[in-house]
């Protein structure tokens, strides 16, 4: 039988530039919107309508997307998420439309062009707003019926537009489907779970949406209220509560899959599993998916993701029976990094049911005895587990084995299982038992974790980089409690340890400003889910490339300042205490090798005013010596020196230093201003020692800082990262391929912008392939090659020497002497310079004294002579081994 998409595209005409052409001029006569032809050629043409409707008093802007034929079809509503707008979801929308679908988009109240105030998906409001959108399809005469007034509808978006979805199926039966993507069951859980104020996220919650004033009153006067006092009231919670998907549990009966972040401290896992017990209680099928990323950045899999939502709605929607909707229940593992290129492996794991978050518990014992720790006053400073933003990239890191998270000693205790004589493999959420008494018969608030701590105990790392929050109110303390903590998915390798910490603050919660003195008493061992159903799929994914996001590095060398410091730290060397970077001997083997070398025996110095361009070929050793300067991986032999400092992680000295890798991690909502103030912030350092002004003058971003990020061009974000890494003015900034993908004139501003900073006496260190750039903007080079240093020195030295002259003269060349310069004897070629005022001459047998004498009998008129050889042709020689 003939689906409805192939029926679609037979009927599609043989010209459909001129048939989208005729649509077009019909919808302006008859007065039904905007239609523009998003493709007017290949299988097959989507066309979008924009138009203003009403669907709840309130203004809404939304776009239809349809393909073309006249057969009946099935829709789709996709929501935005918070901060954004219907342009958001808009290729999605357009594959959708391809694939056979009428998709509807819009932009939420208080978002877009749309009008109305922000009222978190009020059923009275936005909620309402979805059901007029479904009168609306069901009015299209090219809408599937299932009766009269009832479309055939599924409902898809990510975060704020999951919500919704979820929402409208419990509101409005006429839902058949819905794909909600990393979002919240009760969003009062979200904000202010077990009633601690998740006081960062709420804070970018507001700001993303435009601030307090876009909110409806009674939301903002809410969050006022919880944000002075620090913690969530009966009000608060039941408001929020009101407007959650768990509010209407009960209706919510249609097929649902659930997509949800692993790297996600804003809706955690353990929100996809309240909402897979409460629709599975209703009767209907459910299938959860955890992805690799989240709110807090990572890799969200969005081909892969939009895959299966479409595969969701051919079988509900379309009711293709025979369509692959996946496991009931699947997870993405990350695993396996090489440390020279950062190359990570994700693969999927499943079960043909869903285990819960506490399948396959198994007993780890724990060390015993009662643990006594303080708040501090004002609760400052806090511990550091997830950053909002770049969690993400902490998050990957923490599934490969390096720990970013930092607790304070004295505001913690901790409790540690002996060495793991296996491997186990958490999935889910581990809990434990324990006994919490607050002095003066207070609230305890808490943050539950458990790390992986490496078998020499020197490494701890946090997976997924998650807490859970715990408010033990004076009629819990003095009796044993079990205690959730977060849901993962992770690896514990043979060997090592499992760490049970419990710290009285955390940088993305409020705890109370009183001083106070907790104990916790360990009642039980550790029980971890380890879900045996759950299996890796036999064929791996391919392998992907992945960068450091520059926010996560940065912030790593900021959260290792205040680490403990290491013992065997080496003196400081005065002599170099003005010496920006000296390499003395510095090798790193490869991993598992004992021959091998990533870098071998290097050395060189960098001055200051210096920028220095570090050059070779790929597997030269230039990323592994970067990781090595900024003190994320130690070498195998030889130290860096930095103003005298060795380098070590957790070094002081790398308070002076910046660093940017390529692909930073902004929150593409806010404002560039506001992601570096928030950035700044996470470091817990005072806000006048950011310098953002000086930082944002050099990097030249003009007023393109008030608007969001999610805006920006690539150079601007480009720039926006450069003045990230620049936050302190570091006196050493590290650029690694800071020019990617950028076009001819953003590659000039960000050379500026590096020439600009240098020129305070502050030193940069730019590792480029394009030669031409480090040519331009670089002073000094150090060329590398199969780990080794090949040469070091001032630009000119390094491409001052060949047979290619460069001749400047006081007037400008004509052609035609040039060609009289061409066809000397002893010459091969003479190229008039860009400005005319100089020639390149290629000497083919004669000497240069002989050159400058004929030019002198021509009448050139000479103003310099000297050797000049293009950085490429230099650069080429001496990693083939020739001379320089």
């Amino acid at each position: 039988m003939e689906t409805p998409t192939a029926r679609w595209r037979r009927l599609l005409p043989r010209t459909p530039g001129r048939w989208a052409a005729a649509v077009a001029a019909l919808a302006v006569l008859v007065g039904g919107g905007t239609w523009t032809a998003v493709a007017d050629d290949g299988p097959p043409a989507v066309q979008r309508e924009d138009r203003m409707l009403r669907p709840g008093g309130v203004p809404i802007d939304t776009s239809y997307f349809t393909a073309g034929g006249s057969g009946k079809r099935p829709a789709v509503l996709i929501g935005h998420g918070f901060g954004g707008s219907k342009n958001d979801v808009r290729a999605q929308a357009e594959k959708l439309a391809a694939d056979g679908y009428a998709v509807l988009t819009w932009s939420a109240r208080g978002f877009g062009r749309s009008g109305g105030a922000i009222s978190l998906n009020d059923p009275d409001g936005e909620v309402k707003d979805v059901s007029g959108l479904i009168d609306w399809l069901a009015k299209r005469p090219e809408v599937e019926l299932d009766k009269k007034g009832d479309p055939r509808v599924g409902l898809t978006g990510a975060s704020y537009g999951g919500a919704v979805s979820l929402l409208a199926a419990g509101h409005d039966q006429r839902v058949d489907a819905i794909a909600p993507v990393i979002t919240y069951w009760n969003l009062a859980d979200a904000l202010f779970p077990d009633g601690v104020f998740k006081k960062l996220w709420a804070g970018i919650f507001v700001t993303s949406g435009g601030g307090c004033e876009k909110f409806e009153k009674r939301l903002c006067e809410m969050y006022e209220r919880v944000a002075v006092s620090g913690k969530p009231d009966a009000a608060a919670t039941k408001l929020l509560t009101e407007r959650s998907p768990s509010a209407v549990a009960d209706r919510i009966k249609v097929p649902s899959l659930l997509l949800q972040g692993q790297s996600d401290s804003l809706f955690p896992l353990g929100h996809a599993d309240a909402m897979q017990k409460a629709v599975s209680a209703n009767g209907a099928p459910v299938s959860v998916d955890w992805i690799s990323g989240g709110h807090d950045g990572g890799d969200n899999e969005t081909p892969r993701v939009e895959g299966r939502v479409g595969a969701w709605f051919d079988r509900y929607l379309k009711e293709e029976t025979g369509t692959d909707t996946g496991p009931a229940f699947r997870v993405t593992r990350t695993g396996g990094i090489d440390s020279t290129d950062g190359a990570a492996l994700k693969r999927g794991a499943s079960s043909d049911t869903y285990p819960g978050l506490r399948s396959g518990g198994r007993e780890i014992p724990l060390g015993e005895g009662t643990k006594t720790f303080r708040n501090p006053a004002g609760s400052a400073p806090p511990a550091i587990s997830a950053v909002p933003g770049v969690g993400g990239g902490l998050s990957q890191l923490s599934s490969l084995g390096v720990g970013l998270s930092l607790d304070f000693p004295g505001q913690f205790g901790r409790f540690e299982s002996a060495p793991l004589a296996t491997s186990v493999h958490v999935t889910g959420t581990p809990t434990a038992r324990v006994t919490v008494k607050a002095t003066d018969g207070r609230d305890a608030v808490l943050f539950g974790k458990v790390y992986d701590v490496s078998p020499d105990g020197r490494q701890q790392v946090l997976p997924s980089q998650l807490v859970a929050p715990y408010r033990i109110t004076p009629d819990q303390q003095g009796k044993p409690i079990e205690l959730a903590l977060p849901a993962v998915d992770h690896e514990f390798d043979a060997g090592h340890r499992m760490r049970l910490v419990f710290s009285a603050t955390d940088l993305g919660y409020a705890s109370p400003a009183e001083p106070a003195t907790y104990t916790v008493t360990a009642d039980g061992p550790l029980t971890v889910p380890t879900a045996p159903a759950v299996t890796t799929a036999a064929a791996t994914l391919p392998w992907w490339t992945w960068g450091l996001p520059a926010a996560a590095l940065a912030i790593a060398a900021a959260l290792l300042l205040t680490a403990r410091r290491r013992t065997a730290t080496p003196a400081p060397d005065l002599a170099l205490a003005d010496v920006p970077l000296q390499i003395s001997g510095l090798s790193k083997k490869y991993a598992k090798s004992v021959d091998r070398y990533a870098v071998r025996e290097l050395s060189f110095r960098v001055e200051k005013g210096q920028v220095l361009g570090l050059l070779g070929p790929n597997g030269a050793g230039k990323t592994t010596t970067l990781r090595m300067l900024m003190g994320l991986i130690t070498p195998d032999e030889g130290e860096i020196r930095v103003f005298g400092q060795a380098i070590r992680p957790g070094a002081p000295v790398l308070s002076r230093v910046g660093a940017f890798v390529e692909g930073a991690g902004f929150l593409p909502h806010l404002s560039g201003r506001a992601n570096l103030d928030l950035y700044w912030q996470a470091t817990g350092r005072p806000a006048e020692d950011a310098y953002i002004d000086e930082a944002l003058e050099i990097a030249g971003l003009g007023d393109a800082l008030a608007r969001a990020v999610r805006t920006y061009s690539q150079g601007m974000r480009q720039r926006l990262a450069i003045a990230q890494a620049m936050l302190g003015m570091p006196d050493l900034l590290i650029l690694d391929e800071p020019t990617n993908g950028l076009d001819p004139p953003q590659i000039r501003e960000m050379r500026d912008v590096m020439i600009r900073y240098a020129a305070g006496g502050r030193t940069v260190i730019v590792s480029s392939h394009l030669l031409s750039e480090v040519e331009q903007s670089c002073t000094h080079l150090v060329v590398m090659d199969r780990g080794r240093l090949v040469q070091a020195g001032p630009v000119a030295e390094i491409t001052g020497s060949g047979d290619m002259i460069l001749v400047t003269t006081a007037e400008e060349v004509s052609e035609p002497l040039a060609e009289k310069v061409a066809s000397l004897p002893g010459v091969g070629s003479a190229v008039r310079l860009d400005d005319g005022r100089g020639l390149l001459v290629r000497l083919d047998g004669a000497t240069t004294a002989r050159l400058v004498a004929d030019l002198v009998r021509l009448d050139v008129p000479v103003t310099g002579v000297g050797p000049h050889r293009r950085l490429e042709d230099a650069f080429l020689t001496l990693i083939s081994g020739g001379a320089a």
